[in-house]
């Protein structure tokens, strides 16, 4: 189920949604596909406000093909179908989190998930590591090194 978009760049998204949403200068969003009952990231693809609709409303993950430029239903060709179990928004309105059904690989290698290959940090240890409260954060984080707030329990 591929299509290209319609010229106008009209969708039938829901426009108190479409009004919330901060896209790129392209009109994409960021979607993290996540398996709903493990919490494991599978792949990360990109929608506009029609990929978005479709998925909303089909129960199946839409996406936009930068390189191809068109939509792609995940699994229509492999048959490692993507059944939507729940979608989010993220707190800035600029990413997707959308929980699924993985059926199959989810990345176009074949792997489970697009994320098992490169690893670049693994079991950092608690002192300093990625998972630390009170590691360095950006300005909108509770707490950390470079929000000027100090972080819980210092």
């Amino acid at each position: 189920m591929t299509s290209t978009p319609s010229p106008s760049g009209k969708s039938a998204l829901d426009p108190e949604i479409a009004a919330r949403l901060k896209r790129s200068t392209d009109g994409l969003l960021p979607a993290i596909a996540q398996q709903y009952d493990t919490g494991e990231v599978l792949m990360l693809g990109w929608m506009d406000d029609e990929a978005l609709h479709r998925t909303l409303t089909t129960g199946r993950c839409t996406y936009w093909s930068r390189s191809r430029r068109e939509y792609w239903v995940k699994g229509d060709t492999s048959g490692h179908v993507q059944w939507v179990k729940s979608v989010a928004l993220d707190c800035d309105a600029d990413t997707v989190l959308v929980q699924v059904d993985q059926v199959g690989a989810a990345c176009h290698t074949g792997a489970r998930t697009c994320f098992d290959a490169d690893v670049l940090l693994k079991d950092a240890g608690a002192a300093g590591g990625a998972g630390d409260a009170g590691g360095a954060g950006d300005a909108g984080d509770a707490g950390g090194a470079d929000s000027g707030v100090p972080a819980p329990g210092q």
